[in-house]
């Protein structure tokens, strides 16, 4: 009995030691492959570029003051129109201490000549009545007092200038209240009641007291890399599309190409704008990012293949063509243009023709 037992036991030992050697050997035996097979067939490609960049008006203007001041009072705020010469705001003039001093001193020196004037003018008239001096002489008294009145009134004007920022007599052109310079949007008021502004010298650019625009006329502006500038005309469609916008796009026409590039990260890029073409009533925000898809290249109806089918040696490009016998051959094809997904097939392969693609599909 005992040795029935040991004969089954050394039994079972060897079948699963026979087991585990088949189940190694079928395991380790190569696997027939299976690739996906892919058909030439005819299709539209295109070739395109995405540029990315923003929505800005074409012209965008900054409303700077005439003299140096004090904001003292705000008629507009950000997002409201405003017309051409309308008042933005009104300034509180901070005069020049040395320019005042000049001013008063030549308004006293023009009142004392004036004074003087009057009573050269007053003795000539009494003789002029009396036929005691010429008429010529008269005139001439007459003329310098003139010249001192005019002198007087010029001079009092010019210290309300300095001093108030306007005078009477032009107080409907005052410059102290900051006028728009064109009609459009009111798109940023960066100054506050309280801020001091200055005038653009050749020292300064001045203060910005709002930047208007008209949002009615808006460009896309991007830059393309200099791989692909060469492909691009003036006139070209393009489609764009604002990614705060979902699912919404519009056409746009490039109509700038930079003929000087600038570098960018380690690359050279060409600034490109397009004229945007929005839909009445669809509001479109300056500043927004945004892509624009121009198509470089376009082909209609043309054979084609997955691109992952493709198989490249040196300058030669090769397919493996699927034969009768259900073998492939390595076939060399000419391409042309293609979308990244998908290739046209211009000589080597025609429609209906199965090739091996890149996947493979392991036998079960």
């Amino acid at each position: 009995m005992k040795r029935i037992f040991k004969y089954i036991l050394v039994a079972l030992i060897a079948i699963v030691f026979l087991g585990t050697f088949i189940f190694l050997f079928w395991n380790s035996k190569p696997k027939e492959l299976q690739y996906q097979e892919v058909t030439v067939a005819r299709a539209d490609i295109q070739r395109s570029a995405v540029v990315t960049g923003k929505i800005v008006p074409r012209n965008e203007v900054n409303i700077k003051p005439q003299i140096n001041g004090i904001i003292a009072e705000l008629y507009k705020e950000a997002g409201q129109p405003v017309q051409q010469n309308e008042v933005i705001a009104k300034l509180k003039v901070i005069p020049d201490m040395n320019s005042l001093s000049s001013a008063q001193s030549r308004v006293r020196l023009a009142e004392i000549n004036f004074k003087q004037a009057t009573t050269n003018l007053e003795r000539e008239k009494a003789l002029y009545d009396k036929n005691l001096v010429s008429a010529e002489e008269y005139d001439q008294v007459q003329q310098q007092y003139n010249q001192a009145k005019e002198e007087k009134a010029a001079a009092q004007d010019a210290l309300e200038v300095i001093r108030d920022g306007v005078s009477k007599a032009n107080a409907k052109s005052s410059s102290t209240l900051v006028r728009s310079t064109v009609t459009g949007l009111i798109l940023d008021i960066p100054v506050k009641v309280g801020n001091s502004v200055i005038q653009a010298n050749t020292m300064n650019d001045g203060t910005t007291v709002a930047t208007v625009a008209d949002m009615n006329d808006l460009i896309f502006d991007g830059q393309i890399d200099e791989t692909e500038v060469g492909a691009l005309s003036e006139g070209m469609p393009v489609v764009i599309t604002i990614g705060a916008l979902q699912d919404y796009s519009f056409d746009a026409t490039l109509e700038y190409i930079s003929p000087k590039a600038v570098e960018n990260n380690g690359t050279n890029q060409f600034e490109i704008k397009a004229a945007v073409r929005t839909e009445p009533g669809k509001t479109i925000r300056s500043g927004y990012s945004a892509n624009a898809e121009i198509v470089l290249q376009r082909a209609e109806q043309v054979l084609s293949v997955s691109e992952s089918a493709l198989e490249f040696s040196g300058d030669s490009t090769f397919v493996w063509l699927k034969g009768a016998d259900g073998g492939y051959s390595r076939t060399h094809v000419v391409t042309g243009i293609s979308d990244g997904l998908n290739i046209e097939i211009r000589e080597g392969l025609k429609e209906g023709d199965i090739v091996r693609g890149n996947q493979i599909i392991e036998e079960k």
